[in-house]
């Protein structure tokens, strides 16, 4: 008998006397299962506020900011600035030949969350015309567009989901000034929804920020203009700015909440998959020690040690991969979806976003599985392998 019939013909009888087994056997699954839930369920945090980054950026739209800035709030342009990002090659045009550039003011205003009643951080951006016709995944969901010269705002579907005061008909008080909101907006689940929208040439005074913006947005006439358009910007001795891709922007502004995530999701699970081994050996070493006379039987008759302990592995991970799944599903039903608000920590302030529970986190939750059952299952399997087949015959 080769050895892959050996195998096959093990793991079949591993899996007909499995119902014997039941009750040690459901305790390694359901161990496995709460550890790939908790994993699943944090990581989904970091992959719903990737999403909401991702999905704001664009390779042909270019976002300038003053040189050495990390963000929009550490960010300050004047009019010099402004005007030669509209002047820079590159930059598309409307149809009376007007450059698509947007310079845009930006500050954080307190807003209480409707599920605490905390105050906390919320983005106000002051837009221009060009601003909402760059930007064509904006749609207004209810009430209406704001109008250009008054006080009015829009409100993001996530700010608006997340925080008290945002009902249209509502007013704000933001800088000297009152505002009303009038319209609620979406944009396609981007980060763009997390904030409130208002005039930029009213918000600027209302702020005493004069003509200055924090960031000038520019929309490039096709995705290959933008080294021609950050070389004629980066290298114009009047100006002091830094270029990047709308992409790029973004996906540097999620990295350090992802990198927090993703180290305390790994920490925390692999002190709790921990117990899952320990409860995948507990087990594996009872099967093993159940059937010590069957494995000597059958090592009799000719089977293999190496056929044995193959078998004993693919039981464990059999038993890792049910419990990978169960948690990956039990997951998706529980956090898919679920709103929430955390801190963007380059600009400190909210950003609503829904948790995002991917086929990929779910493949991972699988392979994260089947290490915690090959860990369980390798010293059983060895014991197995290496058991006397004497000694396991005379066991009673």
């Amino acid at each position: 008998m080769t050895i892959f019939r050996q195998v096959a013909a093990l793991i079949a009888f591993n899996l007909r006397t499995l119902r014997g087994r039941l009750g040690s056997a459901s305790t390694a699954v359901v161990g496995i299962a709460f550890v790939v839930t908790v994993l699943v369920g944090v990581l989904s945090i970091a992959e719903g506020f990737r999403r909401v980054m991702v999905v704001a950026g664009k390779p042909d739209t270019a976002l300038v900011l003053r040189a050495g800035a990390d963000n929009e709030m550490s960010s300050v342009m004047n009019l010099t600035d402004v005007n030669a990002v509209g002047d820079a090659p590159g930059v598309a045009r409307d149809k009376d030949g007007k450059a698509l550039v947007s310079p845009e003011f930006f500050v954080l205003v307190d807003l209480p969350k409707r599920s605490t009643n905390t105050s906390a951080n919320v983005p106000l951006r002051g837009v221009t015309r060009a601003g909402i016709t760059i930007r064509p995944e904006i749609k207004i969901t209810e009430g209406r567009m704001l109008e250009w010269g008054r006080n009015e705002v829009i409100v993001g579907r996530g700010a608006h989901l997340e925080f008290s005061g945002t009902d249209i008909g509502s007013e704000l008080r933001f800088g000297t000034n009152r505002w009303k909101v009038v319209g609620l907006f979406e944009a396609n689940g981007s980060i763009s929804e997390s904030e409130l929208w208002a005039d930029a040439a009213v918000l600027g005074p209302a702020y005493q920020r004069g003509s200055t913006s924090s960031i000038v947005i520019a929309k490039l006439a096709s995705q290959g203009s933008f080294k021609e358009f950050k070389d004629a910007l980066t290298s114009d001795p009047k100006i002091s700015v830094q270029v990047k891709t709308e992409t790029e922007y973004y996906e540097g502004q999620s990295r350090t909440l992802r990198a927090l995530v993703t180290g305390l999701a790994f920490i925390i699970c692999s002190l709790m998959a921990l117990g899952a081994i320990f409860g995948a050996l507990n087990t594996m070493y009872t099967a093993v020690a159940a059937r010590s006379r069957e494995i000597a039987t059958l090592e009799a008759l000719g089977f293999g040690g190496f056929a044995v302990m193959i078998s004993v592995i693919a039981e464990s991970l059999l038993l890792a991969l049910v419990g990978g799944a169960v948690g990956a599903l039990l997951a998706y039903a529980v956090f898919d979806g679920y709103r929430a608000a955390t801190m963007n920590w380059q600009t400190f302030s909210q950003v609503a976003f829904a948790f995002d529970v991917t086929p990929r986190l779910m493949v991972w939750a699988a392979v994260y599985a089947l290490l915690i059952g090959l860990v369980g299952g390798f010293f059983p399997a060895i014991r197995a392998a290496r058991q006397s087949v004497a000694v396991a015959l005379r066991e009673r």
